[in-house]
């Protein structure tokens, strides 16, 4: 009886070590749950209006997504001509730009749940992780993460397919076509101002 306890409890042992590892060890999946955890307590807290829940989750926005690679991404080939101190300056813009945004939309998912698959998905080099925001009414909506180097978010995907990289991309052209460097600077600013002076929801 002992001798078949023993066999049974290695046979227990070298199955548990062959199954996938835990969701909570999955890094990339363990970022977006930060992110989300810190987006439900901007809106649980007294965030009443975009400012306030940008500066909430400014914090651990700057540190889950990689702003510098997504800025070069989103501007695109014009990207090497700009000086360091004008890459350093879109850099800066483009995370409180990015931070106003998504303190925004964080409206719409006031009153709702957000949902984060336990096991993030290979992408090339990347990981994917894959997850859902629902609203007060139960409507919900794809959201999914590109995760690079250090875990750390590269681009977003809406609906599982609309990259926001891309996105803005084309919202730049025009800002860098008309005036370079210090047109998209001047674009991401008066971006930025106009929704941080958003009136709270009623």
């Amino acid at each position: 009886m002992r001798l078949s306890r023993v066999i049974l409890a290695a046979g227990l042992a070298g199955l548990i070590a062959c199954l996938p590892a835990r969701a909570a060890e999955d890094p990339a999946v363990e970022a977006v749950r930060g992110l989300y955890a810190t987006y439900e307590g901007a809106l649980k807290e007294a965030a009443t209006d975009v400012k306030a829940r940008a500066g909430a989750i400014g914090g651990v926005m700057a540190k889950t997504f990689d702003f510098g690679g997504m800025v070069r991404g989103a501007v695109g080939p014009k990207w090497p001509s700009f000086t360091p101190e004008q890459q350093a300056a879109l850099t800066e813009a483009f995370g409180q730009y990015f931070t106003a945004t998504y303190a925004n939309r964080l409206t719409q998912a006031a009153g709702g749940k957000f949902t984060v698959k336990p096991a993030s998905e290979a992408r090339g080099a990347d990981r994917v992780v894959l997850t859902e925001v629902a609203n007060a009414e139960g409507d919900e909506s794809q959201v999914d993460f590109l995760v690079g180097a250090g875990n750390r978010v590269q681009d977003v995907f809406l609906n599982g397919n609309v990259s926001e990289i891309a996105a803005m991309r084309t919202a730049f052209a025009e800002p860098i076509k008309t005036g370079g460097a210090d047109g998209l600077l001047k674009f991401l600013r008066e971006r930025t101002a106009r929704i941080l002076a958003a009136k709270p929801a009623p």
